[in-house]
């Protein structure tokens, strides 16, 4: 199924569903995984723990936040599909960030972290038929179809990614 299957667009998600291209699920997953691939490892290193602005992650910790939070809807998603009934509560992406140890991990770890997951992630969203795929996800006081939360997992790195290339990559020059 493809972005424009996406029969209701969930309020404030929205904004990542929409950075993904109108293609099939499977295909953004693919894309999203070369995108991870194609990362400048050197520019990155160059870059180091350095900030754009005070108080502003560091590159290691926007991976480690990408790798958090699609662990995190992919167990959303896997609790509704499968019909468990536990809406799970909303969580704080700072605390979380404050109390990993992700700048104390080499960037090649965190990003073979992150393929990983990518990659158990399309296994996951590969194996849903379209029923599932139109099915509500519910979490948070949130609602999102599965192909919906699919193409917001996918977002969130579009997004993050673009903040790396347009913040980031100038520090490394």
């Amino acid at each position: 199924m493809k972005k424009s299957d996406i029969k209701e667009l969930p309020e404030y998600y929205d904004y990542y569903i929409s950075l993904n291209e109108d293609i099939e699920l499977a295909d953004a997953f693919d894309k999203s995984l070369q995108q991870i691939e194609e990362l400048d490892i050197e520019q990155l290193k160059r870059i180091g723990l350095k900030a754009y602005k005070e108080g502003k992650w560091s590159i290691n910790k926007i991976i480690q936040h990408l790798a958090d939070w699609e662990r995190i809807w992919c167990y959303r998603t896997l609790i509704s599909v499968r019909n468990e009934g536990t809406a799970l509560t909303g969580l704080d992406h700072n605390i979380m960030a404050d109390n990993c140890n992700a700048d104390k991990l080499p960037i090649e770890q965190l990003l073979n972290e992150l393929t990983l997951i990518r990659k158990a992630t399309k296994a996951l969203f590969d194996s849903f038929d379209q029923q599932i795929l139109e099915s509500d996800c519910s979490f948070n006081n949130n609602k999102m179809s599965t192909l919906a939360m699919g193409f917001n997992i996918i977002g969130h790195q579009i997004h993050h990614f673009g903040i790396i290339k347009e913040k980031y990559f100038p520090l490394g020059n």
